[in-house]
């Protein structure tokens, strides 16, 4: 057989793979649209039922009209720009800091013992803690809200990322230094491919958090954003706004991690 026709028969034998992995992949996003579809019935139901007033549980149809009238006007557009700006902004500040000293305390015994008790401790603080001394420091801008965040994607990735490192699978660090490479080398061509799969982990969750961090730092201290929202529309009554935006939180939460698992997917497909 030649090459040309060993490798249209590999084509044609991968074909069938990829048409029945494309077909699991369509069934298990399916499956993540029903537990939604249950919660708008149930949801629907219940506030049709008459259990609860208009002001306490509006219907879906009425958070949808919610929706409306804010990005008819065009501000809902701006709430949104200015939660997903500062979640970015903080998000690449913290888990950037976070993932520096992460493989410094990871590749260093001496560093670990002398920082990782007191980052544990400082990872306990609760994220409304640091408002007060944010507002403090900073002042009523941008600058607290961004550490805020920072400050909640920092601790997944730190921990991610010196535990990882730490727990390298230790035959593949000496086939590196057998070939010759060390430091920067050896952690960036050897220790980081090997540990990918948990750092991304770690990117995940934090990214999760900065936004669980934004929305804390928003409910106090913001004239705009998604948190802001829900603590004007609690204040004015408007329970149709205060659900739409918990929505909004969960989906655009929800579509930031579909786009760092895409990432995180050709960064892996790379490393093989």
């Amino acid at each position: 057989m030649t090459l040309i026709e060993a490798t249209g028969a590999d084509e044609e034998t991968a074909k069938p793979v990829r048409k029945r992995a494309a077909g699991r992949n369509w069934r298990l996003a399916a499956a993540g649209l029903v537990l939604p579809v249950v919660v708008l019935v149930v949801w629907q139901v219940t506030a049709a039922s008459g259990l609860y007033s208009s002001a306490q549980l509006p219907s879906p149809l009425s958070v949808l009209d919610a929706l409306g009238e804010l990005a008819g006007d065009g501000s809902l557009w701006t709430h949104i720009a200015i939660s997903v700006q500062r979640v970015v902004a903080g998000f690449a500040a913290g888990a950037g800091a976070g993932f520096l000293l992460g493989a410094v305390v990871g590749l260093s015994a001496r560093a670990r013992a002398f920082v990782a008790p007191s980052i544990a401790a400082l990872r306990a603080v609760p994220s409304l803690a640091w408002v007060p001394l944010l507002l403090l420091w900073f002042g009523i801008g941008e600058g607290p809200k961004i550490t805020l965040v920072a400050i909640g994607s920092f601790f997944p990735v730190y921990t991610t990322v010196s535990a990882a490192l730490a727990h390298a699978d230790a035959h593949l660090v000496e086939v590196g230094r057998a070939y010759g490479l060390r430091g920067g080398e050896l952690l960036g061509r050897i220790m980081l491919p090997s540990v990918a799969p948990a750092i991304f982990s770690g990117l995940r969750l934090a990214l999760a958090q900065g936004w669980l961090f934004l929305v804390a730092a928003e409910l106090i201290a913001s004239s705009m954003g998604l948190g802001f929202l829900l603590t004007d529309s609690q204040n004015t009554g408007r329970t149709d706004i205060l659900l739409m935006a918990i929505v909004l939180l969960a989906t655009l939460g929800k579509v930031c991690d579909v786009l760092l698992g895409l990432v995180e997917r050709r960064v892996l497909r790379f490393h093989k």
